[in-house]
């Protein structure tokens, strides 16, 4: 398929899914994503039923490419090959745990402009680098429907580690909860919070690469992409070790179409950080209104935001919006 974005332009992204390759039962999936800022190519193989009680397995194998550069969002490179071996556990109807073992083997390229702990890590760490990482995760989804939820709660727990015998160690941990409140016959109250924090393991450095990053339409909105917290001498973004993003969004029917479940309008309060530390002064918010429309040739949203509290400096984008493949 195809989308439109108003930060990354063009994205082009395809998949094919065999359900029973082969006569096994088993799940064979290829898919490519490609923009400005992400480049991404996978092929997975999936054994839905690996034992009687619905465990699943799974091998994933995988190239990412991420350009910063692109929307000026970074000066940097990085090109990423990798495979795992995962499973999911059923827990209960609405619980999931999963977890997997693999190894990533990452390139960096910088550039006489890039910042200065950008060059120090590659000088210390070298510009290729493997990682034996390890990741567990945590799931429950009563939402009424993925499309058009109303009520319900969406938790996930997701935990990144990088082991000992590479060339990097780390950690990443992050925790989203979002939940679905009906208020009237029409009007639904949705609230978001997502909390990330990483730091490096002994004496290695959470790799720069890693950072969490934040702003537009996927956590705040008014911002550009990938602009919130600290910057380097040529007011690029750096991104940082903590991340909060906050949400409050109040959805209802679109004027005239009360009963069409394909679309709906918004009305948000955005807030969130970026930095190394959590810092109150970091934050960043906004208030809008947005529509949703759950097109016959993709997904669309676009938002109108008021930035709050913004400063000097700060990259803001009044209007935004993504279509198909950019959702």
């Amino acid at each position: 398929g195809a989308g439109f974005s108003s930060s990354e332009g063009l994205v082009l992204s395809g998949g094919v899914t065999q359900s029973n390759v082969f006569g096994s039962g088993n799940h064979l999936g290829v898919q490519v994503n490609t923009s400005k800022l992400n480049t991404v190519y996978g092929l997975s193989l999936t054994e839905p039923y690996f034992t009687v009680d619905g465990v699943s397995r799974g091998f994933d194998v995988y190239r990412r490419d991420v350009d910063p550069t692109s929307i000026n969002s970074g000066e940097y490179k990085t090109s990423t090959i990798g495979g795992q071996l995962r499973f999911g556990v059923p827990i209960t109807e609405q619980d999931t745990i999963t977890y997997g073992l693999g190894a990533e083997r990452t390139e960096v390229t910088t550039y006489n402009n890039s910042p200065e702990r950008f060059l120090d890590f590659v000088e210390t760490f070298g510009s290729k680098n493997t990682t034996l990482l390890t990741t567990i995760g945590w799931l429950r989804d009563n939402r009424d429907s993925l499309i058009y939820p109303t009520k319900g709660r969406l938790q996930r727990l997701n935990l990144e580690l990088a082991l000992p015998g590479g060339d990097l160690e780390y950690y990443k941990l992050s925790y989203q909860n979002q939940w679905y409140k009906p208020i009237s016959q029409h009007y639904t109250l949705m609230l978001n919070g997502d909390i990330g924090i990483g730091d490096g393991i002994g004496d290695k450095p959470l790799p720069f690469f890693k950072n969490y990053y934040g702003g537009g339409v996927s956590s705040v909105r008014g911002y550009k992409p990938n602009s919130l917290g600290p910057r380097d001498s040529n007011d690029d973004p750096l991104g940082g070790s903590k991340r909060v993003i906050l949400n409050a969004e109040v959805l209802f029917p679109f004027p005239g179409l009360t009963n069409d479940k394909s679309v709906r309008m918004s009305a948000f309060v955005d807030s969130g950080m970026i930095a190394d530390s959590f810092d109150g002064s970091a934050f960043r918010s906004s208030v809008g209104v947005g529509v949703l429309w759950v097109s016959p040739l993709g997904p669309l949203k676009i938002f109108v935001s008021q930035p709050i509290g913004d400063e000097p400096g700060d990259r803001k984008e009044r209007f935004q919006f993504t279509f198909g493949g950019a959702f």
